[in-house]
């Protein structure tokens, strides 16, 4: 008797979630769907949530105290392979959770299936996500306060020494180098506040959210917020599973601060050209050329200036990403982690790149002190004398000293080498006391207004930023 012929097998079915589906994902479908080619960089924050989650499991009675136990030291003994390198990824199990739990299973046997109580892979990335996002924003202001110390060193420095001030990259108005690196600290101290109220406002708990409703078991949430270091689990399980505000808002601080950088960046290729020659920067930050031996290129600089675009484009991503998702979870959310791993690799990377060359750089006192007394820089500290000593109104003292640069300039020579005489015959009321405000260092010790450019105002700042920074 011939048997009958045999039907080729199915592919296997997920066992993770297989009972609904008879067949396999096909290849392609698998390729698109797995995540674990980068979500594994979440290990930590989804074992770390799983121990917690396990723990109040038993404190709530809902699994035994033995189960807990076992699910604890599995997630131990799993941490410890992924973090010798001897973890088996598996792409067929689509995710960082699934490998965890596939994982445990293969170590600790059935109570691996109880630890997925009252919790689904929503809520789980949810709060992985949030979790590893808020240790971007510690390490980012981390960060943002090193390169503060930098630039505050340099201001401490270069309290008194003069440079030109620019507006339109033309000269304006001599101002101090202390001055100008305290700027930065300004700006890195908003980004460093940027990300602290980013990070108070994603500290709130997903976990217990469920796959979107909640869940009918009588889960203490506010012990697994408090466990896992979070103010307070989060009001509403639909926006829990579904918000990524917290990882655009990380992105959008990222970016601002990023910016600040590119801007600094931009000076340093300016000022370290042989045109301005402002700065020096060392060969630990700078490259040559394969055919112009002369050349010493600001490239660490450039680099810099250009990562902002990365990052920019991160945050373009995931709020393309999220701008049409109707509530809750669509699979669409797997694309938020990759631009966000990128980005905080990017703005870390920029951070230490910026401290180094900052903490690195020497000013040319010389150059600089020669480029403030040039381009008519008193020119305002003249309009303004003519103001306090003559009474003239601003307007009128505006137009006599704009003729008295164009006659300055017509002679080849800057402001403080006119004659009085010269003076005089543009406003005959113009005494010898003019030439105690036309000198550079004269022109920024008079500006003591608060945040002025006075040595006096810089060393007040320089204080008050070592006393906040420690």
């Amino acid at each position: 008797m011939t048997n009958p012929p045999q039907s080729p097998p199915a592919p296997a079915a997920n066992a993770m979630w297989g009972g609904r589906f008879a067949a396999g994902p096909d290849a392609i479908m698998q390729a698109i769907n797995a995540s674990i080619g980068f979500d594994r960089r979440l290990y930590a924050q989804d074992i770390q949530g799983s121990r917690a989650h396990a723990a109040m499991l038993a404190a709530t009675g809902i699994v035994t105290n033995k189960d807990a136990e076992a699910i604890r030291e599995g997630l131990l003994t799993v941490l410890s392979e992924i973090d010798s390198g001897t973890f088996p990824f598996r792409t067929d199990l689509e995710d960082i959770h699934m490998n965890v739990e596939a994982r445990l299973k293969d170590l600790i046997g059935e109570p691996a299936g109880r630890l997925h109580t009252a919790r689904s892979r929503n809520d789980q990335v949810a709060v992985d996500f949030r979790l590893w996002v808020r240790d971007q924003c510690d390490a980012a202001i981390t960060g943002t306060q090193a390169l503060m110390r930098a630039f505050l060193a340099q201001a401490d420095a270069g309290a008194d020494w003069v440079m030109p001030g620019f507006t339109h990259l033309q000269t304006a108005q001599p101002v101090t180098w202390g001055h100008h690196m305290l700027a930065y600290v300004e700006m890195l101290s908003r980004d460093r506040s940027r990300f602290a109220d980013a990070r108070a406002r994603m500290n709130e708990c997903p976990l217990g959210a469920a796959a979107l409703a909640g869940t009918s078991f009588p889960i203490d949430r506010h012990a697994t917020a408090a466990a896992l270091g979070f103010a307070r689990p989060t009001a509403n399980s639909l926006d829990s599973v579904s918000d990524r505000d917290f990882a655009l808002e990380f992105l959008s601080a990222a970016g601002i601060c990023a910016m600040h950088l590119s801007r600094f960046a931009e000076e340093l290729v300016i000022w370290s050209s042989a045109q301005f020659r402002f700065v020096h920067l060392s060969d630990r930050w700078t490259t040559g050329s394969s055919i112009m031996p002369q050349k010493k290129n600001p490239d660490a600089a450039e680099l810099l200036r250009a990562k902002l675009g990365r990052i920019l484009g991160a945050t373009v991503a995931l709020f393309t990403v999220m701008k049409g998702l109707p509530l809750t979870y669509s699979k669409d959310m797997q694309e938020d982690k990759e631009q966000v791993f990128d980005a905080a690799d990017t703005l870390m990377l920029a951070l230490a790149a910026m401290t180094g060359m900052v903490g690195d750089m020497t000013a040319n006192r010389e150059a600089l002190a020669t480029a403030a007394a040039s381009g008519f820089s008193t020119a305002t500290d003249l309009a303004d004398w003519l103001v306090r000593a003559l009474g003239l109104p601003f307007r009128e003292a505006h137009h006599v000293t704009g003729t008295l640069v164009a006659r300055a300039e017509a002679l080849g020579v800057d402001l403080p080498a006119l004659t009085l005489a010269q003076m005089q015959a543009v406003h005959p009321g113009i005494t010898d006391g003019v030439f105690t405000v036309l000198g550079v260092d004269n022109s920024v010790a008079s500006r003591t207004s608060y945040g002025g450019t006075a040595p006096a105002q810089v060393r007040t700042q320089v204080a008050r930023w070592k006393e906040v920074l420690g």
